[in-house]
């Protein structure tokens, strides 16, 4: 390999060029599999960065790509086999795999060499996985000649690409299914113009062997599925449309002052009785600057108990006078419901009377049994921190509930979005939540047909309830003033419903009217122009529907509901069954959901289909602008969501259990940091075509200020994530050490280093190992001469085991060289009393020295694999289906591709898209 000095000598000193131009040789040495250990150390000399850089440099995927498709029948090269390569495996390989000793049920000497047609391709593709990654031989076993390796090498890769064209030639694979539960409501969501998730309540989408929920071999429909999806269908068009005059608003507004009025009325009568009138030992802005006195005064009264994840109890405070009183908002009760009125009310000027609300409290707003079921309720609160200096800003949530009696009750958040109050206390501001009604479930059972206030009756009242969502001592929120008001529409009749009931000269023809709104909406639905037989029949269904409806809209809407429910509308791309017979290019409807699927997980929008109607979204320069366009959308926001928590497999992130007592700074805020980190590091590195290499290490960290504090990184304020530059004391870049990943991989209490090394390999390398055999045994912890044990030592037991060998060989030293971080990915040196080894050995015989030393062999060493792997996994993702043999051409054309053209993240997408795997479709294998 040849590099241009000139490039290096303006970045580098003379000794780190020098070493750099080492470090690549042997970078070199490892892509052929041939580099000693102590060669390998050189590495050690570089940053990671500039590991990444000579890693790079030594890609062979940067080559030209090989075997492109000819117009010629590729054919097997069984004379170079004969000739060259079954000498090679004869002397090396015939001795562990060959007629005398079949070592993993393995005989070289007795597989297909006709990987084109024959039926051993799995185990050609096991023999060259092994030789390429310096897995075999191995130690103890005759060396491979270095010549003979490459030349191995080169031969497989050659005939591997040729067999995989050959069978995607003769085989396509479907992907033919219907749309995930997700899919699916983001389809409806952007069809209606719907805000809430109707499909919650539908059953979870099963997730396929290789961690996929949109995999065709998982997602057909059953009737009943059908049955259900209407009713989903019919619920969704109800939501979004109206009937007669416009609805009245309803205001409940109510401020501090009037809300704590008789708390300081009893306080100052008694007060008085006694004798001693209570005299304010604040001024005003020094309450603003602490609370401390006020709370102490309450939790002496309640004897409320106080600690760093929960505040006292609510309180009142009179910021000219220094009196609190415990916050009881909804006074006695029900009967007591502050009473809406008609009109909107009169924001009254800040007050010296504020409610203070301590974290993890709530405080209680009574609105009686008059809230509406549709439209939306809008909640503001007049609002700021206690402090011009708490860090972080505190968030507030929002709550609904109601209590018919002791047995009969609901409490659940309501709000998506935690509202994070930043606002100073001498300047408060609103701030607002717009919640749905129609998502607002379950409601009061008796809010209709019981009187509010009826004695002996249940309770029909309903309440909102604001919750101090933060954690620690200094997160107390300060209000002065609530106003909630149902049900608001910005516009009569919603756009919602005038998007379906378009304006039209027909509109006093109904069926004329009918059949206009009907095809139009098909044609988005369906994602394709439809026929006028297709319309024939849908309107037949609105003409035996519409005497039994009580109007016009609703003989609409069972119509829809029936479009919404055909295949048409669930399943993707091909159109029907019959057109998935035989490989062939998805025309430009079908090209434009792939798209849409893909990058928004819905349905096309307008510009979509009418390039498509144009036959003209296939153009290249259209397909490119198209693609950047859609990445520009929020929509795209979803693609990376569902992308990253599936190719990470962060499931286990939702139920792993960290041990409170073991870890007393996890909180719900963590947590959430936690989930949104690698998701976070997605977007910023698609929206920037940051190198996919910078996921394996970065000097960069996207975090917001809860995962800085967690990560001792200073500097970052907000709770809004955020490109934070990092040193290399950090320990910290790309996803392997990051918070979330580390504590999924975990026990929650402990490392797990077995889910880390196999995390790594899945995930990362795309590389699974087996199953495990049956009966195998777990390490026994009950075993005292175990315990004493450190957990390299444990593994290191469990595998001398001879059934687990074969697999915790590949496994193990992965995971161990994650020991230095403890189950919430913090740094260690000890666990138990004990030094960590997080060293460990690769099979290869390289020295791993902690989780520095997996980044600096991944980037050295396995660049390529990772390429590949995740070219793979966002292909799999892409299509909705597993890959096969017959996509291995596509993959490793679309991973060349990518490191050619500095393997960006959005250039990723982009040839993607422009691929033939994307752009073909085929009959199942």
């Amino acid at each position: 390999m040849k590099i241009r000095l000139s490039i290096f000598r303006t970045m580098m000193s003379p000794s780190t060029l020098v070493a750099f131009l080492l470090v690549v040789s042997v970078v070199n040495s490892l892509s052929a599999g041939r580099a000693k250990a102590e060669e390998f150390a050189t590495t050690e000399r570089l940053s990671l960065e500039e590991v990444k850089l000579a890693g790079t440099q030594a890609s062979s995927l940067r080559k030209p790509i090989p075997n492109e498709v000819t117009f010629e029948t590729p054919q097997a090269d069984l004379e170079a086999f004969r000739a060259e390569i079954e000498p090679a495996f004869r002397d090396a390989c015939y001795g562990c795999h060959g007629p005398e000793i079949a070592e993993a049920d393995i005989r070289i000497d007795t597989l297909d060499p006709d990987i084109l047609h024959g039926d051993d391709v799995s185990w050609w593709l096991e023999v060259s996985s092994a030789v390429s990654n310096g897995e075999m031989p191995p130690e103890d076993a005759p060396d491979l000649a270095d010549e003979d390796r490459k030349m191995i090498i080169e031969w497989l890769s050659s005939e591997l690409q040729k067999a995989s064209q050959v069978r995607r030639s003769e085989h396509g694979r479907s992907s033919f299914r219907r749309m995930t539960r997700y899919e699916y409501n983001y389809a409806l969501q952007d069809l209606l113009g719907l805000k809430l998730d109707i499909t919650k309540d539908l059953p979870p989408d099963p997730i396929s062997p290789d961690g996929f929920m949109n995999s065709s071999d998982m997602l057909q429909m059953t009737g009943k599925q059908y049955a259900e999806y209407l009713e989903v269908n019919r619920s969704a068009l109800n939501h979004v449309t109206v009937s007669g005059e416009r609805p009245g608003v309803l205001y409940w507004g109510v401020s501090a002052e009037q809300a704590s009025a008789s708390q300081f009325t009893e306080l100052e009568t008694t007060n008085q009785r006694a004798g001693r009138q209570r005299q304010g030992t604040q001024s005003r802005s020094g309450q603003r600057n602490d609370q401390r006195a006020g709370q102490e005064r309450v939790q002496r009264r309640g004897g409320s108990e106080n600690n760093t994840a929960r505040g006292g109890p609510a309180y009142y405070m009179n910021t000219q006078t220094g009196q609190t009183v415990p916050a009881t908002w909804s006074y006695a009760g029900a009967v007591h419901a502050w009473a809406p009125t008609t009109s909107s009310p009169e924001v009254p000027d800040p007050s010296d009377f504020i409610a203070v609300l301590p974290s993890r409290q709530r405080l209680v707003v009574e609105l009686g049994n008059r809230l509406p079921d549709k439209g939306t309720m809008r909640v503001r609160v007049r609002a700021s921190r206690t402090s011009a200096g708490q860090t972080p800003a505190p968030k507030l949530a929002l709550e609904f509930g109601w209590q018919g009696d002791k047995d009969q009750r609901s409490l659940f958040r309501i709000s998506k979005r935690d509202l994070v109050v930043d606002a100073s206390p001498d300047e408060p501001v609103f701030y607002q939540w717009d919640i749905p009604l129609s998502e607002v479930i379950p409601r009061n059972p008796v809010r209709k047909t019981v009187e509010l206030g009826a004695i002996g009756e249940t309770n029909p009242s309903e309440f909102i309830r604001l919750f101090n969502a933060s954690t620690g001592p200094s997160s107390d929120i300060q209000f002065d003033y609530v106003e909630v008001s149902a049900p608001v529409y910005d516009k009569w009749p919603p756009e919602t419903h005038s998007a379906i009931f378009i304006e039209s000269e027909n509109s006093d023809d109904e069926g004329i009217y009918a059949r206009e709104i009907v095809s139009r909406f098909m044609r988005r639905a369906w994602r394709r122009e439809v026929t006028e037989s297709e319309i024939d029949l849908q309107m037949k269904l609105f003409d035996r529907v519409r005497p039994i409806c009580s109007d016009f809209e609703q003989a609409v809407v069972e119509t829809l509901a029936a479009v919404l429910s055909s295949p048409r509308f669930l399943y993707l791309v091909p159109s029907d069954r019959s057109s998935a017979e035989a490989s062939r290019t998805v025309n430009d409807f079908e090209l434009a959901t792939r798209l849409s699927i893909f990058l928004w997980c819905s349905t096309p929008d307008d510009e979509l289909l009418d390039l498509a109607a144009e036959g003209a979204l296939r153009r290249p320069d259209n397909l490119v602008r198209q693609t950047h366009r859609m990445l520009a959308d929020p929509r795209h926001e979803r693609f990376t969501k569902h992308f990253v928590q599936q190719w990470l497999n962060m499931a286990p992130l939702e139920f792993v259990r960290i041990d409170r007592r073991a870890y007393p700074q996890f909180d719900e805020v963590l947590k959430d940091a936690m989930q949104q980190e690698p998701i976070a590091l997605f977007e910023e590195m698609l929206q920037s075509d940051s190198s996919v290499m910078d996921f394996i290490h970065a000097d960069y960290a996207v975090i917001n200020e809860r995962l800085a504090q967690h990560y001792e990184i200073e500097g970052v304020r907000g709770n809004e994530f955020q490109k934070v530059s990092l040193e290399p004391k950090d320990s910290r870049g790309g996803l392997l050490t990051q918070v979330g990943l580390m504590a999924m991989n975990s026990d929650g209490k402990d490392s797990h280093p077995l889910k880390r090394g196999m995390w790594l390999l899945e995930s990362i390398l795309n590389d699974p190992p087996p199953p495990p055999p049956p009966a195998v045994p777990e390490i026994d912890l009950a075993d005292p001469e175990i315990m004493k044990m450190t957990p390299k030592q444990q593994m290191e037991d469990h595998r001398n085991q001879a059934a687990c060998m074969s697999c915790h060989v590949k496994i193990d030293p992965w995971g161990i060289a994650f020991e230095n971080l403890d189950a919430l990915g913090i740094w260690r040196t000890q666990s138990s009393g004990k030094d960590i080894d997080a060293s460990s050995l690769l099979y290869n015989e390289y020295e791993l020295e902690g989780v520095d030393g997996v980044k600096r062999f991944l980037l050295a060493n396995r660049q390529d694999q990772f390429a590949r792997a995740i070219v793979h996994k966002m292909t799999t993702f892409a299509l909705g289906r597993p890959l096969t043999f017959g996509d291995r051409a596509d993959v490793e054309r679309i991973a060349a591709q990518l490191r050619q053209n500095g393997d960006g993240l959005q250039t990723l997408v982009r040839l993607i898209v422009e691929s033939n795997v994307f752009q073909r479709t085929g009959a199942p294998e």
